[in-house]
């Protein structure tokens, strides 16, 4: 049975306990308040007073909702899509109906102690349940696509994660098989610790489809990655490191490194006769980790380059914007036959992932 946490995270509504909802309810609130002033004249001589009252009133309103909402949170989220929308929609109506007629004795009936208009407070209390009704259909319906919307690029995520894992080539497997055998003859501790390396890249394609991992594992899967090409293909292929300002506690999307480094060695070193360098430069700058793989690609074969490249580097991207949203990019750069992949994410520590 799922717990509490994940149940919250599977509802489409959003947790209203927090601050960020709370800003979010007051600044729309206001902006409504602003609304409902608008339509009255604006030749009246209370406009002002009458937008404070609208605020005051509106923004009554809508904090109750929200500790209401918040209060009944574990048993909204066991609910149904359907059971929790509706069950969410009367409460709001019934909140407004109950706010509405305290609002009503307080500023009418207490102070003056006389019998209200009749007509009048049929009229309010239509006009807040009818405004009530629109904007909390409105409301509850754009919570309910942005969280259709929110599945949908999960799903496609967890698409393009699962063709990630499969991405170990035909051709590098039977290369690689075939550096085994022959070191078998010539050093055979140097092909066990490939077979035992090749073992740590097939266990990464197998892995569960989690969010986040340290990047220190990801780092020694590159590790793993780069012996095995390294006995293919011997001094043809360098590689360079500076990534010591990197926090090692920092997490990234599993096998999200690893293949801009497979691209590096693919498109690029392996089509160079001469070989040459790959340099792997990490920063962290502002809370945000920056990772740079920069390799040298053949002149006369950019745009087969180019479309090889795609493919990878666009899974990643759509895999980024499902974990990090606006907050990752994943930008290309070739300029004089060097080919740059900047990989941008936000910082966030392995102690964290559970909070």
């Amino acid at each position: 049975m799922p717990n509490l946490h994940e149940q919250e995270k599977s509802s489409f509504l959003p947790n209203f306990c927090s601050a960020y909802v709370l800003f979010i309810v007051v600044l729309s609130a206001e902006l409504l308040a602003i609304i409902l002033t608008l339509t009255l004249p604006l030749y009246t001589e209370q406009l002002i007073f009458n937008f404070a009252m609208n605020s005051l009133y509106v923004q009554w309103v809508a904090l109750s909702c929200v500790g209401v909402l918040c209060m009944l949170k574990p048993f909204i989220v066991r609910l149904t899509e359907k059971k929790a929308a509706t069950f969410s929609y009367l409460l709001i109506l019934l909140i407004t109906f109950v706010v509405a007629k305290l609002a009503w004795w307080s500023l009418y009936v207490y102070p003056e102690n006389i019998v209200p208009n009749q007509e009048l407070y049929f009229f309010f209390l239509i006009r807040s349940l009818g405004v009530a009704a629109i904007v909390g259909a409105v409301v509850l319906r754009y919570l309910y696509l942005q969280h259709q919307w929110r599945k949908d690029i999960e799903a496609t995520a967890l698409f393009h994660f699962q063709a990630l894992q499969a991405r170990i080539r035909p051709h590098f497997l039977f290369n690689c098989m075939n550096t085994i055998a022959s070191l078998t003859r010539t050093d055979p501790d140097l092909a066990e610790q490939s077979v035992l390396d090749l073992a740590e890249l097939f266990r990464a394609t197998l892995m569960e489809p989690i969010e986040l991992y340290q990047i220190s594992d990801e780092w020694r899967l590159c590790q793993h990655y780069i012996r095995i090409e390294g006995h293919r293909l011997g001094s043809r292929l360098h590689v360079e490191w500076n990534i010591d300002s990197l926090p090692n506690n920092a997490l990234v999307p599993p096998l999200s490194l690893q293949p801009l480094l497979e691209n590096s060695i693919y498109h690029g070193i392996e089509r160079l006769p001469e070989g040459g360098t790959i340099n792997i430069c990490g920063k962290f700058e502002d809370e945000k980790l920056i990772i740079l793989f920069s390799n040298p690609i053949p002149a006369n074969n950019f745009n087969e380059t180019h479309k090889g490249n795609k493919q990878a580097q666009s899974n990643i991207r759509k895999r980024l914007i499902s974990i990090f949203g606006t907050k990752s990019d994943l930008i290309i750069e070739n300029k004089q036959q060097q080919y740059t992949v900047k990989l941008i994410l936000p910082y966030r520590r392995y102690e964290n992932i559970n909070s």
